[in-house]
């Protein structure tokens, strides 16, 4: 009897004791983990299981002969092949690998919401996005392509008459030497605008006269 008395007891005990250990959980896009609040364990003392719906913990409890077990239902699937635990001071971390991004309204299946799962937030794409201008069309533009069709047409237009002949000027005293933007400058500004040479060797040696198109004449005006 006294026998049977004791071993009752044990039992008694280890539920008594097992029944203060309260596991909790958290998660984060990827993981779940479980926190179970048992101080001072090795990791020999402690046998995790998992399969993709099930989590099965064991530990030997350091300060009696009893056994603290979890077995647990899991409310969503996970990787058991990533399933990992680690110990620290003062419990043990349970890590599982979710299969789907979602959150998880429950760690088991017996407390599962009969709603459907919720995507977790991830990070937004950042693609570039064009300028946007106020524009009274419905149809959307790309502006971009616009600009760059602008400035092909302009690099393609032939201008006309004086247009013409300023473009050609502008384009020989980009292209030329200094000498020949010397004479050029020299050439027009003394000539009062009617001659412009590019030959510094002539432009150099004298003042450049004024030569008035044909049928026209030259007057200068004293103050």
């Amino acid at each position: 009897m006294a026998s049977n008395a004791q071993s009752e007891s044990e039992v008694k005990s280890a539920v008594s004791v097992q029944k203060k250990i309260n596991h909790t959980w958290y998660q984060s896009e990827s993981t779940v983990v479980v926190v179970i609040p048992i101080r001072n364990l090795q990791r020999e003392q402690v046998h995790v299981d998992s399969t993709e719906n099930t989590l099965s913990v064991t530990v030997k409890l350091p300060s009696s002969e009893s056994e603290y077990n979890l077995e647990i239902d899991l409310a969503y699937p996970i990787n058991s092949d990533r399933t990992d635990f680690k110990i620290n001071t003062a419990n043990i971390e349970i890590r599982l690998y979710k299969v789907d991004a979602i959150q998880w309204t429950s760690l088991d299946t017996q407390h599962k919401p009969n709603a459907p799962p919720i995507i977790m937030n991830r990070a937004p794409d950042t693609k570039p996005v064009p300028p946007s201008y106020p524009s009274s069309s419905k149809k959307a533009k790309d502006w971009n392509k616009l600009e760059v069709e602008i400035t092909k047409e302009e690099k393609e237009e032939k201008p006309e008459g004086d247009a013409a002949l300023n473009k050609l000027f502008q384009q020989i005293y980009r292209d030329g030497t200094d000498e020949q933007r010397r004479a050029m400058n020299k050439s027009f500004s003394e000539s009062g605008g009617t001659v412009l040479s590019t030959n510094w060797d002539d432009i150099a040696k004298q003042k450049t006269e004024c030569k008035p198109p044909d049928g026209m004449e030259w007057k200068s005006y004293d103050n």
